[in-house]
């Protein structure tokens, strides 16, 4: 098992938490940003800056048991179909009973603004956010364990 974290657009507090919990836990913590970023990290892979790069490599290196860690909706769908668990940097857990209603949301406001109309964007990062991150990690971290052990 490994944190895979989509480091494009993850927030330096987010990736912090991410090392720190995977340390306490003994899980390796890999990073995956294109060659625009500046990521300190003991496992980080670089990519060209093509779009869906990122993705791609995150989807290449995700293992069944994994946790990625992306605010990509459709790279969250993509790894939950490997076996994988995915969850954004707010702390909310993709499921795959949900995730399709998701990408049909995400389709409906694009097309909205592809028209001309407004979404609201992201609210600003908060520290219960950081709050929620962590404490969604760590469970997810403990309910992979505990299955492993069953098993």
């Amino acid at each position: 098992m490994k944190i895979l974290v989509d480091a494009d657009a993850c927030p330096k507090r987010v990736l912090q938490i991410c090392k720190s919990v995977g340390r306490k836990y003994g899980v390796e913590v890999w990073t995956v940003a294109s060659f625009d970023h500046q990521i300190d990290s003991d496992h980080h892979v670089v990519v060209s800056n093509d779009p869906q790069e990122v993705d791609i490599k995150v989807i290449n290196m995700t293992e069944e048991d994994d946790i990625v860690v992306t605010q990509d909706w459709g790279l969250a769908a993509v790894v939950l179909g490997k076996g994988a668990r995915s969850l954004s940097p707010r702390g909310k857990e993709f499921h795959p009973q949900r995730i399709q209603f998701s990408l049909e949301e995400r389709e409906i406001k694009h097309k909205l603004r592809r028209g001309g109309g407004r979404t609201k964007g992201p609210k600003k990062r908060t520290f219960q956010d950081d709050q929620r991150f962590e404490a969604s990690l760590e469970r997810m971290l403990l309910r992979t364990r505990k299955m492993e052990s069953q098993n």
